[in-house]
């Protein structure tokens, strides 16, 4: 996923309406934000935000980097690969700060009025919003945006505004929004998100196609100049209309932001290496460990730093295809995951960084880690026998070593699982009990690095009479594959944010498991998980949110859907 497509989904939030002392929301008194918590960190008059210096200067260049090519610059569209940093050309109606995740504060909206029935939200825009040509950003515009995305752009959106009945011009300058179903307080800020487009440059152009025609944006940046699979270059917009909203005063300083593309991570760590870009987050816990020991840190022209943050970590795992006959069983799939030994791994390839990850919404107080609470039950206990009973009795963990490479047990425990699931074991192979064929299983891989994660697993595996591969292709193959559901088992994460909502029908909705494009990775058709994601759609208050986000994630922990990575409790950056 792109980047601004990941801020979209990491940014759903549920909602509460602030305004000043006196003021009611039935009275639709525009407000200049939207939040979670009591208020909003920033007040209606705040002047810029506390983390940035809003006398820094303006020049310079920053170089930066990314993996693989790009087609396109529609970030918005299934088809194609977007230019990294092409979310720097559009503005959304509102935003969030970095120190007020909870928050959207306005943006090309000047002020939103939400009644307190939530059957609606309005957008007031601000005069002075315009595109890079001069155009004024209109409600004409951003009914459009709607109405494009929805129908036409990655089949997230489809999901994510699946209750955003309308939208429609008030005037030139105001637009509301209708909502369908049950009221739901994320709806408005889900709104807030929207990237507005500009409808008359995209009547010229098919927003379904792909495009290396430079769109017509309303942004801090546009392209400058570019090289498809090679580097992209933006520049900063000199009479750009936000750089006076309180929101962004102190922020786009850099003249130039340039993404240099590269084939994978070891040429790009190269690279960082001989000063060829400016800044790096580290992924890999080998080269944090080892690989940056060269000249220029020695002489301190490079620092490196491990930041602790408190961000939810979501699930990093491999991921299995339901849709492939091998995987449709539980037994087997719990089977599988005892063959990977994290512990031996966590020793032998990560230098000990990582922690096991046992919750979709890891590093939370939305992960399930105790038994089900009295409120979960409620939520439970009318879909008993449609769930694992383990969730009743058990808490999940996933399979446990000393770490030595010594894994008989749980490879015992496997096979005991395996042969329940009626599968048997005829020439050292493990052959299914219907189709009378072995079983083999294809790891889909983007990246040569994480070869050396999976080919422990295929060991075991091999003595589990599993045949297993590697497959590592290039990004656009590796991004069409993904799209088509065509592989056995991936590497992926499910990001998650603080406020969970309509993106987890995109997760793990029935609906979405044979739409091309949704991240339903795994292919899940399970009706009692639909009921637990529009439980969480509809949580109408962060305790009803956090029970019904636990009882999700332990109907997912006890599916065994996937076999659980690592997570990291920093980031890494140099």
């Amino acid at each position: 996923m792109n980047k601004s497509l990941f801020a979209i989904c990491t940014a759903s939030l549920l909602i509460q309406f602030v305004s000043a002392p006196g003021n009611s929301a039935q009275n639709l008194t525009p407000r200049h934000a939207m939040t979670l918590g009591d208020k909003p960190k920033y007040g209606p008059d705040f002047k810029h935000l506390d983390y940035v210096n809003p006398n820094a200067p303006k020049g310079g260049e920053v170089h930066l980097y990314s993996i693989g090519g790009f087609d396109s610059f529609n970030p918005y569209i299934i088809k194609g690969d977007p230019a990294t940093g092409s979310n720097l050309i559009f503005e959304t109606l509102m935003s969030s700060p970095a120190d007020d995740s909870l928050s959207e504060y306005g943006l090309i909206a000047e002020s939103v009025e939400v009644p307190d029935d939530l059957s609606y939200v309005i957008y007031n825009l601000r005069k002075e919003a315009k595109f890079h040509d001069g155009s004024p950003i209109t409600a004409d515009d951003v009914v459009f945006s709607f109405t494009s995305l929805k129908t036409k752009g990655q089949p997230f959106y489809r999901y994510y505004y699946a209750n955003v009945s309308k939208a429609e011009k008030l005037s030139p300058h105001r637009v509301k929004f209708s909502f369908s179903g049950p009221p739901n307080r994320e709806l408005p800020q889900i709104v807030g998100q929207l990237p507005v487009l500009s409808k008359a440059w995209w009547s010229k152009n098919d927003f379904s196609k792909t495009t290396l025609k430079p769109p017509l944006g309303s942004g801090p940046y546009k392209v400058k100049s570019f090289e498809p699979g090679r580097f992209i270059v933006y520049e900063r917009v000199k009479n750009y209309w936000g750089q006076n909203i309180p929101l962004r005063v102190g922020q786009h300083n850099f003249d130039i932001v340039r993404y240099d593309y590269y084939r994978d991570q070891a040429i790009a760590l190269e690279a960082f290496k001989a000063g060829l870009y400016d800044f790096r987050f580290e992924g890999s816990s080998k080269d944090w460990a080892t690989g940056y020991n060269f000249p220029a840190r020695k002489r301190g022209n490079v620092k490196t730093a491990l930041l602790k943050h408190s961000r939810p970590v979501g699930m990093q795992a491999f991921a299995f295809n339901t849709r492939r006959p091998q995987f449709k069983s539980k037994l087997v799939r719990q089977a599988l995951a005892y063959a990977f030994d994290f512990e031996w791994s966590n020793r032998q390839l990560f230098y000990g960084q990582y922690s096991r990850t046992t919750s979709y919404f890891e590093n939370s107080d939305l992960a399930a880690t105790a038994l089900p609470t009295a409120e979960e039950l409620k939520i439970l206990e009318p879909l008993r026998g449609k769930v694992p009973d383990e969730i009743f009795k058990e808490i999940y963990k996933p399979a446990k070593t000393d770490g030595s490479g010594n894994n008989r047990r749980n490879l015992r425990n496997a096979t005991r699982l395996l042969k329940k699931a009626g599968w048997k074991i005829i020439n050292n192979q493990l052959v299914s009990p219907t189709t009378g064929k072995p079983m083999e299983m294809e790891f889909l891989l983007v990246s040569p690095a994480f070869e050396r994660v999976v080919s422990p697993f295929i060991r075991n595996l091999k003595r589990l009479g599993i045949k297993g591969r590697i497959r590592t292709v290039d990004p656009a193959q590796y991004q069409n594959r993904v799209r088509d559901f065509d592989y056995d088992a991936i590497v992926s994460t499910f990001a998650q944010s603080l406020s969970p909502g309509n993106e987890q029908r995109n997760y793990w909705n029935s609906k979405a498991a044979n739409r091309a494009g949704s991240r339903n990775l795994i292919g899940i058709q399970d009706p009692a998980i639909d009921i637990l994601v529009e439980k969480i759609v509809a949580a109408k208050d962060r305790k009803s949110l956090v029970v019904a986000s636990r009882a999700l994630d332990r109907v997912l922990q006890w599916n065994h859907f996937v076999v659980p990575q690592w997570h990291i409790r920093a980031d890494r950056i140099a």
